[in-house]
């Protein structure tokens, strides 16, 4: 059996027995980081443009503090508040912000040359983010971390990854349809905060868990499910 085998149900398992927690982490950083935006905006195009690395800057904290917030989690209780997760989480942040654009620069090549390339390099990184946050990896270890603990499962690593893209395209298109109804002045800051706040921890939630199962299906420990898993298959 895959050691991927209910990821999916697992992680929306947890994420409905601490939505609250999870929502929270991710909407208080994009609304911050929204406003501040904002407010560079009427600066001009230089404003603009700060705006602009703030909410890139923001996007990678939300995914550094969501995946300390899993780690915290796992035992069935929240014991870091918000700002306690992110304060855990910042020390990760540089990495993570260097594994990000390095991969993302590597995965649109390979995407835009023949494709299956970018979709290897998506499958093989998948867990760049956890290896950084919670192993404390390097921006360069991390990528050997994360083929280190995908290699032997990297079909069951793509299906999951598929099947999630899946899930995260239908929730894109309901609030799509829900946002059309906004005037088009507040549709795009709106649909940045709602859909990353609602969409974040779910794939934080997956990601982290398969580290975590990838992890022990490499010898660090049993395959354990988290006390809120469910039933349900990847």
């Amino acid at each position: 059996m895959s050691p991927l085998t209910g990821v999916l149900g697992e992680a929306w398992q947890m994420y409905r027995a601490h939505a609250g927690h999870l929502l929270a982490i991710a909407f208080v950083i994009y609304l911050v980081a929204a406003v501040i935006a904002a407010l560079l905006g009427l600066l001009g195009i230089f404003g603009a443009l700060l705006g602009s690395v703030v909410l890139f800057i923001a996007l990678f904290l939300v995914q550094a503090s969501l995946v300390k917030a899993v780690q915290d989690i796992r035992d069935g209780h929240a014991d870091l508040s918000i700002s306690e997760t992110m304060s855990a989480a910042t020390p990760a942040l540089g990495a993570v912000i260097g594994a990000g654009i390095l991969a993302g620069i590597a995965i649109t090549i390979g995407l835009i040359l023949l494709i299956a390339p970018g979709l290897f390099l998506i499958t093989i990184w998948a867990v760049i983010v956890p290896a950084i946050v919670i192993e404390r990896a390097g921006v360069f270890a991390s990528f050997g971390r994360s083929q280190q603990l995908v290699r032997g499962h990297g079909w069951n690593v793509f299906g999951t990854l598929v099947l999630l893209w899946i899930i995260l395209l239908a929730v894109d298109l309901i609030l799509g349809i829900v946002f059309l109804v906004l005037p088009a002045v507040l549709r795009s800051g709106l649909a940045t905060i709602v859909s990353g706040t609602l969409i974040a921890p779910y794939i934080a939630l997956v990601v982290t868990l398969m580290y975590y199962r990838l992890t022990a299906a490499h010898g660090g420990g049993p395959v354990a499910e988290g006390p809120t898993a469910g039933p349900g298959t990847a």
